[in-house]
């Protein structure tokens, strides 16, 4: 979200997409009547699953404006009180049931571009398997399936990123895909310290709402994702770097993330230390 007089715009943009995922249930829920009414008088298994379909849809359509009002009334509670402007990754990790969330958008190569978090450790979380290359969100986008994690098998499944995650106070991982039927733009992860504090299934429709109705729906607001941290900055400091040291670019890269490891930071701080001077590699 942005700052200033633009916060009541935006509260008053997120209402109106919001009423509009509404209408868009109550739409699909009249299917559901009529299809359901058709199936009892023998309509046959076309209309069971037209009824399965629209019911889906109905329920895609209010979790989002579920998620779209919570964020609407954070908005607007922030643009008469001020403060630090809330984050709409706050009410995707409420809506999973966990402490923490965070959203990893990935190229068609699967890279990672650009991340968003409703809090530190999520970052933080985030910013671990982009340095260290394992976790959660990286399995999840790979096997097109849900990964769920806690405890033992944290540390056993992923060396690196376990241990320290656990050091951030994460006990409990649940990651699934943002995925449609041809294609997967990342992951949805839930951290908690608590093993029973989400399910899957849960973690996963709202993973499904955000996929077909924000990101490649009609429900994105802009403004919507604010403060989500984009991973170009970082490649320009492995240019830096790379120059600087003559090495090649996936090398001054790999740089780049060791520093932010050892020194504990975050890697979008170290980054921009790079790109502004405040800091030489080797």
């Amino acid at each position: 979200m942005t700052l200033g007089g633009s916060s009541v715009e935006q509260a008053a943009a997120v209402w109106r997409r919001a009423a509009r995922a509404r209408e868009r249930a109550d739409r699909e829920l009249s299917l559901v009547d009529k299809y359901e009414r058709l199936a009892r008088e023998g309509g046959g298994d076309l209309h069971v699953r037209l009824t399965h379909i629209h019911r889906t849809s109905a329920s895609r359509h209010e979790l989002t404006a579920q998620l779209l009002e919570s964020h609407a009334r954070r908005a607007a509670r922030w643009a008469d009180t001020g403060g630090r402007p809330p984050l709409f990754m706050t009410g995707v990790a409420e809506a999973c049931g966990s402490a923490s969330a965070g959203v990893t958008l990935v190229d068609v190569e699967r890279n990672q571009i650009a991340t968003a978090s409703s809090d530190e450790p999520s970052r933080a979380a985030q910013d671990l398997e982009y340095v260290l290359g394992e976790g959660p969100a990286r399995d999840a986008v790979r096997g097109r399936c849900a990964v769920v994690a806690s405890g033992a098998v944290l540390t056993d499944r992923w060396p690196g990123y376990g241990p320290a995650a656990e050091g951030l106070g994460i006990g409990h991982v649940v990651s699934v895909p943002l995925q449609s039927a041809d294609s997967c733009i990342g992951a949805l992860s839930a951290f908690d310290t608590r093993v029973d504090a989400m399910s899957a299934t849960a973690v996963a429709q709202v993973a499904d709402s955000l996929t077909r109705n924000v990101f490649l729906g009609t429900d994105a607001v802009p403004g919507l994702f604010g403060g989500i941290d984009y991973r170009a900055e970082v490649h320009q400091a492995a240019g830096m770097v790379a120059v600087q040291l003559g090495c090649r670019i996936p090398d001054a890269l790999e740089l780049v993330k060791v520093r932010a490891f050892v020194d504990g930071r975050p890697l979008g701080d170290i980054a921009q230390d790079i790109v502004q001077g405040r800091l030489r590699l080797g």
